[in-house]
């Protein structure tokens, strides 16, 4: 029984106009909601991430365009670890 190696999300800095969606929890990627290019609104769910046994929806605390995903399903994120780039 060996288990794949869990990518690890990398630390990335939003560049000038865009807005980096943190991680608010430390936990394991389970879905991604929005793709590159989606628009997203306020408060909609951009991602799912399990913590505890629990699944926890992250809302996007801003309106946008998604630019960049930075996080893959099944990745292990730490609290403040970015997730999605809009702008």
């Amino acid at each position: 029984n060996i288990e794949a190696p869990v990518a690890e999300a990398k630390h990335v800095e939003a560049t000038a106009g865009s807005k980096t969606i943190e991680a608010p929890i430390a936990g394991k990627v389970l879905d991604i909601k929005v793709k590159v290019g989606d628009v997203v609104k306020e408060n909609q769910t951009v991602a799912v991430i399990e913590a505890m046994k629990l699944e926890n929806e992250i809302q996007s605390p801003y309106a946008g365009k998604v630019v960049d995903i930075v996080v893959s399903t099944g990745a292990s994120v730490k609290n403040k670890d970015a997730l999605i780039i809009v702008e």
